[in-house]
């Protein structure tokens, strides 16, 4: 499973590469790590990460850090870390990450700063009323009812390690799903069929995962895996490039100490994509309502001119 997953993976790394080369590399990303003062952020359109690196954005620059923020595709951001173009990554969720981080964490190249999130989810999912109206609670439940679902898995983009586990499992016959299809569209099309069907009470199943604002939006069961065919949960962490924290000790510490739950990332999720609040506002009122958390993070953390880092009016 996992290497049918690396060569997919490892196909739209050099794809990325080739691309960034020939245009001169993503916009914004030059060689060599920033100073010291200067910490450069990479990111993907993921709202959860969005907040994180905003908040990282005011208390730094707060602090007197310079903080700008990338946004490149994940294998980009791999290699710009590898390299050293950019200094950290807030967004490594593990393990499905791992086919594209795992060569350069092995080699040193990039760094394991510290865990900021455990508990995330990324599975097969069904509403609640489908698990409680129909019995389908696992994984082992679908094939009994794929007349209920028309044998249809709803998914995202085509080469991701989510979709790529579906087909693993389709091709393999697991839980007798050798007959069933991946509907592969993109994210937002997914999310969009769901909530026609959710709106109408209709069953479903789609790649689910949380924090994301559909946990907050649905009431979602993520299905058992008693033959363990899918990863199973797993954490977001923090990297960095290799010297980074030697280099910039008191930055890397605050990124470090950076600890988030999932149901306050759903709710940043929420805010950005249902409510349409900005992120800066979003960022900012997190701040200013969760002092005690913040200071946490900053405990140790210097000024660049040496004084104790510390949130504005503090």
């Amino acid at each position: 499973m996992r290497s049918r997953t690396h060569m997919i993976t490892s196909a739209l790394c050099i794809s990325s590469l080739l691309f960034a080369t020939a245009c001169g590399g993503p916009r914004g990303l030059e060689q060599g790590g920033s100073g010291e003062l200067d910490v450069q952020l990479v990111q993907q359109p993921w709202e959860d990460l969005i907040v994180e690196n905003e908040i990282v954005r005011q208390v730094l620059d707060d602090a007197g850090y310079e903080v700008t923020v990338q946004e490149v595709s994940v294998p980009i951001g791999a290699q710009a870390l590898a390299d050293g173009s950019v200094d950290a990554y807030l967004g490594n969720w593990w393990p499905s990450q791992e086919p594209v981080f795992a060569e350069h964490l092995g080699s040193g190249d990039i760094e394991v700063l510290s865990t900021l999130m455990t508990g995330t989810t990324y599975a097969p999912a069904v509403p609640r009323y489908v698990a409680e109206e129909h019995g389908v609670r696992s994984l082992a439940d679908l094939s009994e009812n794929q007349d209920l679902f028309g044998s249809e898995f709803i998914g995202i983009e085509a080469g991701t390690p989510g979709n790529q586990y579906i087909l693993d499992a389709i091709e393999d016959d697991a839980y007798g799903l050798g007959d069933w299809e991946l509907v592969q569209s993109s994210t937002a099309a997914m999310l969009g069929e769901v909530e026609r069907r959710a709106d109408s009470g209709e069953p479903v199943v789609f790649l689910g995962w949380e924090p994301h604002w559909m946990n907050v939006q649905w009431d979602l069961v993520y299905l058992e895996d008693p033959e363990d065919v899918w990863p199973g949960a797993g954490e977001i962490r923090v990297l960095a490039r290799e010297g980074f924290e030697s280099e910039n000790p008191n930055v890397a510490r605050f990124l470090s100490q950076m600890e988030v739950d999932t149901a306050t990332a759903s709710a940043w999720i929420n805010q950005l994509s249902k409510d349409g609040e900005p992120v800066e506002t979003v960022a900012r009122e997190w701040i200013a309502q969760n002092t005690d958390e913040v200071d946490a993070w900053l405990d140790g953390v210097e000024t660049p001119d040496g004084q104790p880092a510390e949130l504005s009016g503090a």
